[in-house]
């Protein structure tokens, strides 16, 4: 029960951080640090598949699983969000 109170301690502090971190950012500057938050959502994606694949408990493979899922769709749309707004420095033609 100890490792899982620890487990989930660090995740709630690492969501409140994010959450944190991510709001104090003016909107005209969201989508040029669309590339730097995918680098840090490539960490996170590695962290959370070392968790899920410890297989220390199924909590800790559960949040792992979900942690590898939610950063993926992050990624992948800063991805797509970085793809569009290049395209509208493209010349038509």
């Amino acid at each position: 029960m100890n490792e899982f109170v620890a487990y989930l301690t660090v995740f709630v502090l690492a969501m409140w951080v994010g959450i944190e971190v991510i709001t104090k950012v003016p909107p005209s500057l969201h989508t040029p640090l669309t590339s730097g938050s995918n680098a840090v959502s490539g960490i996170t994606i590695l962290g959370a598949m070392i968790s899920a694949g410890a297989m220390v408990t199924i909590w800790t493979t559960t949040l792992g699983f979900l942690a590898t899922v939610l950063a993926t769709v992050n990624v992948v749309g800063g991805f797509l969000v970085t793809y569009r707004m290049l395209q509208m420095f493209r010349k038509r033609g």
